[in-house]
């Protein structure tokens, strides 16, 4: 009889091996290894913990052994775990130094402590098993939309059965004003999935903007096959959305096919999300362009563009500002994250007084520094003169030609401006000299002594200084914290200098200060030139003019007249 219980005993074992493999959807193996364990804590317990045992469990027969292993040693420390050489030959006559010998250990009577240790083991690496392969079956599911069902509700967390696993979605990953029960089906985006202690290790979303880009891949054809792409989206969840979308096919019309007959694909896109709204947006290469798009359904007059600080100012009629910047600055905010630059939206009335101010500065500029007139001040101020070097450097007849100016006025003023560049430029050198910057630095191509003077009072004054420097500390640099951007001011951003310029000034400090090979230098130059040929691509957009303006700006006019409409190619008109 007791035969028969111990191989019934035996048998139950693995059929429970079985059973919590095939449920948990893991390796019997990792079950048995479990069990394993779990032996082996409880015959520490029974024998003693300094004590090294190894349980093994049949996976055929399920008939249980341990032994307990001592390490082969000269000498004896703990003769717990280690044996000596001599005695071990003596058991196994090929026994070497650092080998093991098992001791077989008669049978395990589990008590009931003893038990619910080992079920606690069990549990505890069947768990492991099972998070483990939670992990590798979703670890390239990231970027997947998901289907499950609501399992529980935690503190406004919601668990997510997805059938083989358990995910969560945070409170703050859901729609505002959404409530889920248990049971509700949810569709959800996996932006991450990581190995956790504790807890749920999927992440799901509905409010990600990946979200919606991937539900308009399961509504729209064309978005899935790779005809339409999408290129960006910003939302305010559960509000209001933008989504920029392009085609490579000519002949297909990327927002209506995003919209669908009678709104249909979009239709389902929103109720998805709760009735978000979403506009759909044409992008384009040009800035300009791709900006009055996202502003839509505001009107924009004008935009001017400043592309190394990424921001622009868009001029909108009077009657539009409010529709422009939107509920909250709505509609603005998105615009912004749609496109990736800082907007400034401005009426056509505040920009005029902006440019009236302007003028009048330039004017007081002339005046101050020709020892002119206002009359003369305005004069060249409204012909598009900035800066007194301008004056001073531009073709005499360029000034003779403004009404009521000859070629002797012309010579006093452009006389007059080369003096005043002339005494400013002695009174910067002084301030130079008293800063202490070298004059190895004037050598440096691209410098100029105002230049230097500002490098000076940021303590750059060798040309190992200048070398040492980042493009961001001449160029100034952004930082976009929780939807804010705080700029920073670069050692020569009064300069007017770009980005480049400054990577320029760098580069030659380097190659003066010995740093770098110029030949080298020019060998990368000549590289990067041959891959811009190759990779060159003609993307002119028809819709704006744009032009660029002294301050190195690019400003762009937007057609708003009524009977005005774009041209039409010779076979259309024809």
């Amino acid at each position: 009889m007791s035969q028969a219980g111990v191989s019934a005993n035996r048998l139950e074992l693995l059929q429970i091996a079985d059973a919590v493999a095939r449920e948990k959807a893991i390796d019997r193996d990792v079950v048995i290894t479990a069990m394993e364990d779990a032996i082996q804590k409880a015959a520490k317990s029974r024998y003693g913990s300094e004590n090294e045992i190894k349980a093994e469990v049949d996976p055929k027969t399920g008939e249980i052994s341990l032994a307990r292993l001592l390490e082969v040693v000269e000498d004896v420390t703990l003769e717990a775990t280690q044996i000596a050489l001599a005695e071990a030959r003596r058991k196994n006559p090929a026994a070497q130094v650092g080998d093991f010998i098992a001791e077989p250990l008669p049978p395990l009577d589990f008590g009931r402590v003893a038990a619910q240790n080992a079920k606690q083991v069990i549990v505890q690496k069947v768990r492991e098993a099972e998070r483990e392969r939670q992990f590798e079956e979703y670890k390239d599911r990231v970027s997947e939309i998901v289907n499950g069902i609501v399992k529980r509700v935690e503190y406004g967390n919601v668990i997510v059965d997805l059938g083989r696993a358990e995910a969560i979605v945070r409170r703050d990953e859901t729609l505002p004003r959404e409530n889920f029960r248990y049971g509700d089906r949810i569709r959800a985006f996996v932006y991450d999935v990581r190995r956790e202690q504790r807890g749920p290790q999927i992440f799901l979303s509905r409010t990600h903007p990946e979200f919606m880009a991937k539900l308009f891949a399961q509504e729209v054809p064309e978005v899935y096959e790779g005809i339409v792409t999408i290129k960006s989206v910003a939302r305010d969840p559960g509000s209001r959305a933008k989504i920029a979308v392009v085609s490579r096919d000519a002949s297909i019309d990327p927002v209506g096919a995003c919209v669908g007959m009678r709104g249909s694909r979009v239709q389902a896109v929103v109720n998805e999300l709760q009735g978000e709204k979403i506009d759909i947006i044409q992008w384009s290469p040009d800035a300009a362009t791709f900006i009055v798009n996202a502003l839509a359904p505001a009107e924009v007059v004008k935009v001017v563009l400043d592309e190394d600080a990424e921001r622009i100012e868009v001029v909108v009629p009077d009657e539009q500002l409010s529709l422009a910047i939107g509920r909250k600055g709505q509609n603005v905010r998105l615009a912004s994250q749609l496109t990736g630059w800082d907007i400034d939206i401005m009426t056509e009335a505040s920009e005029s007084e902006r440019r009236q101010a302007e003028f009048a500065e330039r004017s007081a500029k002339f005046m101050e520094a020709l020892d002119v007139d206002e009359v003369i001040a305005q004069l060249l101020a409204s012909e598009g003169f900035s800066s007194v070097e301008e004056v001073a450097f531009v073709e005499p007849t360029e000034i003779s030609s403004i009404e009521g100016f000859d070629e002797e006025t012309a010579a006093e003023i452009q006389t007059r401006a080369r003096e005043h560049l002339e005494k400013l430029e002695a009174e910067l050198n002084a301030k130079r000299k008293e800063l202490g910057v070298a004059d190895e630095l004037m050598e440096v191509p691209g410098l100029n002594t105002a230049m230097l003077v500002a490098l000076g009072e940021n303590d750059v004054k060798t040309v190992e200084d200048l070398a040492d420097c980042a493009t961001d500390d001449l160029a100034g640099w952004n930082e976009r914290q929780e939807k804010e951007t705080t700029h920073y001011d670069g050692f020569l951003e009064a300069s007017g200098l770009t980005r480049t310029q400054c990577e320029d000034l760098i580069l030659a400090a380097r190659v003066k200060a010995g740093w770098i090979d110029e030949a080298d230098l020019v060998a990368d130059e000549e590289e990067a030139e041959g891959e811009e040929v190759d990779g060159e691509v003609e993307g002119e957009s028809g819709a704006e003019a744009a032009e660029t303006t002294s301050e190195g700006q690019t400003e762009t006019e937007t057609k708003t007249e009524t009977g005005e409409k774009p041209a039409e190619d010779d076979a259309s008109a024809s």
